[in-house]
C-alpha cells in the first residue's frame, strides 16, 4: 500500500519542486517511483523511504498528484498547479491589475536596451496585446485608486502616466534608479530608488524623502498593509535579507530578516505577507505571518512577483512569463 502523508508547497508553477512525506507497505522493492501530476510524469530530484523531491512538469493540467511503484498507486492528493497564460516576456516586480480585471506587465530587458513594446496588457480572456511602447526598462507599475496607471523607469529617472490608450506623459524626474512603485490610500505615489531613497509624492507632485534604506542591487519593492505602513523588499549581496517596515511617518524597522534574493511583495485578505524569495533555499512564494512565521506556500525556482486578481486567482510573474493560479486565497486588491 502506497499513501501520500503530506506535500509541501501545496501549489506550484511548472518546474517548481515538490516535496512529499509517503509511506509504502512493501519497502524491499529497488524500483524507483513514478510521481504523477494528472497523467503527467514530474522529474525526480530525489528519492528514500519517506520522502520524494519532483518537479512539476511544464505541460502538467493535472490537480491530482499520485504515486505509484509497480503495478501499485496511491490515492489522489490534491495539489494547485499554475498554468502559463503568457511568456516571451521580461517582468521584474509585481505584475498589476486595473479595476477591469486585466493584467499588466513588462519586457523590461537590459539596461539601455530598447525593445518594440514595453509593456502588455493581458486581457480577462487571456488574450495578450502590446499596450506601451517606447518606455526604456519599465520596472514597477501601480494603479492609484481613479484606476490611472503609472509606471517607473529604472533607466531615465521617470515615472510615466500611461493613458487608457498606452500613451506615456512623465509624471516625475529625478527618481533615482526608479524601481518600484506604489499608492497610499490618500494618492501619494511612493518610489523606490535603488540607491537607497524612498520618495513620496504628494498629490501636488511635491517630492519628499521619506526614508532611507541600505542600497539594492537589484531594485526596491514596495507594498501597503491596511495600518498604511510601507513594506519594502531589496536585495543585497547578502543571503539572508530583510522585510522593512516604515511606518507613516517614516520609522524603518525590520520586519523579517531570513530571505534570499526577496523581490514581489503583496498582502492577502488576512493581512498575511506574501514575498516572491527564497526561503532555506527553496524559492517561490512565501507567506510571513504577523508573528514572523514565514514558511513556503508556492513552489517557483524562478519568481519575481505577485498579484492577486478577481475570483480567488493569484497572477505570478517568472523572469520570462506569466501563471495563473486558481487558488483558495483572497487577496487585497486596494492598496
Amino acid at each position: 500500500m502506497i499513501r501520500i502523508v503530506d506535500v509541501q508547497p501545496s501549489a506550484a508553477v511548472p518546474g517548481g519542486n515538490l516535496f512529499i512525506r509517503w509511506t509504502r507497505t512493501d519497502r524491499k522493492s529497488n524500483s524507483r517511483p513514478v510521481v504523477n501530476f494528472g497523467d503527467t510524469a514530474g522529474h525526480l530530484i530525489s528519492t528514500s523511504d519517506d520522502l520524494i523531491v519532483v518537479q512539476v512538469p511544464s505541460e502538467t493540467l493535472g490537480t491530482d498528484l499520485t504515486i505509484s511503484v509497480n503495478n501499485e498507486r496511491s490515492d489522489p492528493f490534491p495539489i494547485q498547479s499554475a498554468t502559463l497564460i503568457a511568456t516571451n516576456l521580461h517582468p521584474v516586480a509585481n505584475p498589476a491589475l486595473d479595476l477591469e480585471g486585466n493584467l499588466y506587465t513588462t519586457l523590461s530587458g537590459r539596461r539601455g536596451e530598447k525593445v518594440p513594446n514595453s509593456v502588455f496588457k493581458i486581457d480577462t480572456h487571456g488574450n495578450v496585446q502590446p499596450f506601451v511602447s517606447d518606455l526604456l526598462n519599465p520596472t514597477g507599475i501601480a494603479f492609484n485608486s481613479y484606476g490611472e496607471m503609472f509606471v517607473s523607469s529604472r533607466y531615465d529617472e521617470n515615472i510615466y502616466k500611461i493613458s487608457a490608450y498606452g500613451e506615456k506623459s512623465t509624471h516625475c524626474k529625478g527618481m533615482g534608479v526608479a524601481t518600484g512603485i506604489a499608492f497610499d490610500r490618500e494618492d501619494n505615489l511612493y518610489v523606490g530608488d535603488r540607491g537607497g531613497n524612498i520618495f513620496k509624492i504628494d498629490k501636488k507632485r511635491e517630492i519628499f524623502v521619506f526614508a532611507t534604506l541600505e542600497p539594492s542591487v537589484s531594485a526596491y519593492h514596495l507594498a501597503f498593509d491596511d495600518q498604511q505602513n510601507l513594506y519594502v523588499t531589496g536585495p543585497t549581496t547578502s543571503s539572508y535579507d530583510h522585510v522593512y517596515k516604515i511606518s507613516t511617518s517614516g520609522h524603518v524597522s525590520t520586519f523579517f530578516t531570513g530571505l534570499g534574493r526577496p523581490q514581489g511583495l503583496a498582502f492577502d485578505a488576512e493581512g498575511k505577507l506574501l514575498v516572491a524569495a527564497s526561503l532555506g533555499g527553496r524559492r517561490g512564494i512565501i507567506k510571513i505571518t504577523d508573528q514572523g512565521h514565514a514558511s513556503i506556500v508556492i513552489s517557483g525556482n524562478s519568481l519575481v512577483g505577485l498579484a492577486f486578481g478577481h475570483h480567488r486567482d493569484v497572477f505570478l510573474a517568472s523572469n520570462d512569463s506569466i501563471f495563473r493560479l486558481r487558488s483558495n486565497w483572497r487577496g487585497r486588491l486596494l492598496p
